[in-house]
């Protein structure tokens, strides 16, 4: 299973990206998407960015993996 996480670019070198995952600092090829710019969120598969996704949208959803993360550790049983 692979799971999207929103990333944002916040350098970009040729067509290499240096990209936010919601702290962690990645690098990911952005050859495969129109006229990327610093800031512009995206989804990355496999070091490639392979769609931009609407800023409002990528904030969400790292909202609500977040939260999901919190309560899923909330209720993990005592070992």
């Amino acid at each position: 299973m692979c799971l999207a996480v929103p990333s944002k670019i916040i350098q970009i070198n040729d067509m290499i990206a240096k990209v936010d995952v919601d702290g962690v600092i990645r690098e990911t090829s952005i050859m495969l998407i129109d006229d990327p710019k610093i800031g512009d969120y995206v989804i990355v598969h496999a070091g490639f960015a392979i769609s931009k996704v609407d800023e409002d949208a990528a904030l969400q959803t790292l909202e609500d993996m977040r939260t999901i993360l919190a309560n899923e550790s909330d209720h993990t049983p005592d070992n």
